[in-house]
C-alpha cells in the first residue's frame, strides 16, 4: 500500500487516527526568524485544506505563541484533527519581587524564539506541574481536548546537571501518574514522551505504559542513531512513535547554496559532505534529496507518522509534494552505500 501525506493511520493502542504527515508548530513561535501571526494562519488553515490532519505543538514554541495561534485555526473547523502538545515547562512571567527559581541553564537544543511572548519557562514534571500545564494549554489553546500529551525534553542532554532532579519529579514524584490519571479519566487519549533522545524514551518505558512517543532528530536519512536499538524496542513494547525533525533542522531540505542547520546548529563540513553525497544520489535518481529525507522515516513498521514544521503555506504545499513523490525502490540501498563510504 502506498502511503501518502493524508493517508490516515491508527496510532498505536490509543485509537487515534492521525495523518501520516502532521504539522508541527514550532516554527510559528519564531524559529530562527519572525513570523507573522497572519502567515501562520494562512499555513495552519492550508494544512487542514490539503487534509492533513495531526497538529502538534507546545508551550515552548515562542514561548507559548504557537499555541495560541494554532488553537486559534483549529476552533475554526470541525473537530476531525488530532492535536497534541506538551508538558514539562510551565510560563511565566519575570516581575519586581517574584520569587522565582534561577534560570535554567541554556539548553543545547533551544534554538531561541525571534517573536516569542513574553514568558519565561520554568522546568517542572512533578505531579502538580504536570497538571497545571495541561490546564494552561487548554486554555491558551481555548479547547477543552487535547488528544495526547507528550513530556518535554527530559533527558541529560537537555538538562545535564540536572537531570537527575527533573527525571525524580517525574517518577518518584508524580509526573507520570498525573499523566496515568488524565488518561484514564479520559482527559486525553494518551501519552509519551517528546524529545531528542530516545534513551529517555527507553528508560521511561520501565516506569510507565507509554502509549505514544515522539522522537526528533534521531531517526533520520543523516542520523540513524535510533534504528538498531530503540526501534524494534518500541514495536516491542507497543508503544507508537512519531518521527519529528526529518530534516535535521533544515540541512536536508535545503540548496547546495546557504547558511545549513544540523542538530539547530550551523553544520560542521563532515556533515555537510555527507548530505552532498546524499544528495548525489537522489540527483542520479532525479529526485529531490528532501523528498527521500521526509519518506525515510515512514519506511519502519515502528513509525506511525512524520510531524514537520512550515513558516508558510508554500512550505507546506512543498512538503506535502515531498512525501508524495514517488521513489525509485533502488534508492534506498544507494542513499545506505553512499553513507558507508563516507563512514
Amino acid at each position: 500500500m502506498t502511503i501518502t501525506a493524508t493517508t490516515a493511520r491508527t496510532l498505536g493502542r490509543t485509537g487515534l487516527q492521525v495523518t501520516a504527515l502532521g504539522v508541527g508548530t514550532a516554527p510559528l513561535g519564531g524559529l530562527y526568524s519572525d513570523v507573522p501571526a497572519a502567515q501562520a494562519v494562512e499555513m495552519l488553515d492550508c494544512a487542514w485544506q490539503l487534509g492533513l490532519r495531526y497538529f502538534d505543538t507546545a508551550p515552548m514554541y515562542g514561548t507559548t505563541r504557537s499555541e495560541h495561534l494554532t488553537g486559534q485555526v483549529l476552533r475554526e473547523h470541525d473537530g476531525s484533527h488530532v492535536l497534541s502538545t506538551k508538558v514539562g515547562r510551565l510560563m511565566t512571567t519575570e516581575r519586581a519581587g517574584r520569587r522565582l527559581p534561577p534560570a535554567p541553564p541554556k539548553n543545547p537544543l533551544d534554538p531561541g524564539w525571534h517573536n516569542g511572548l513574553p514568558f519565561r519557562e520554568v522546568f517542572d514534571y512533578s505531579r502538580d506541574g504536570i497538571l497545571r500545564s495541561f490546564d494552561d494549554s487548554q486554555q491558551r489553546l481555548g479547547m477543552d481536548r487535547i488528544d495526547l500529551l507528550y513530556v518535554h525534553d527530559i533527558g541529560r542532554v537537555t538538562h545535564a546537571d540536572l537531570h537527575d532532579h527533573h527525571w525524580q519529579q517525574l517518577t518518584r514524584g508524580g509526573g507520570f501518574r498525573a499523566l496515568e490519571e488524565l488518561r484514564a479519566a479520559g482527559d486525553i487519549r494518551g501519552f509519551g514522551l517528546g524529545v531528542n533522545e530516545w534513551e529517555v524514551i527507553r528508560d521511561a518505558l520501565e516506569e510507565a505504559e507509554l502509549d505514544c512517543s515522539m522522537l526528533a532528530g534521531r531517526y533520520s536519512l543523516l542520523d540513524r542513531d535510533a534504528a538498531e536499538v530503540f526501534l524494534p524496542l518500541a514495536e516491542a513494547r507497543g508503544m507508537a512513535l512519531v518521527v519529528a525533525g526529518v530534516f535535521n533542522s533544515g540541512i536536508l531540505a535545503k540548496p547546495r547554496e546557504g547558511r545549513k542547520k544540523f542538530n539547530y546548529a550551523d553544520a560542521d563540513p563532515q556533515v555537510v559532505a555527507r548530505v552532498e553525497a546524499l544528495r548525489g544520489v537522489c540527483e542520479g535518481h532525479g529526485v529531490p534529496l528532501a523528498a527521500a529525507a521526509i519518506q525515510f522515516p515512514m519506511r519502519h513498521p515502528a513509525v506511525t507518522a512524520t510531524v514537520i514544521g512550515a513558516k508558510t503555506a508554500a512550505q507546506l504545499r512543498q512538503n506535502v509534494e515531498w512525501f508524495d513523490t514517488p521513489l525509485p525502490g533502488a534508492i534506498w540501498a544507494d542513499l545506505d552505500a553512499a553513507l558507508e563510504r563516507m563512514s
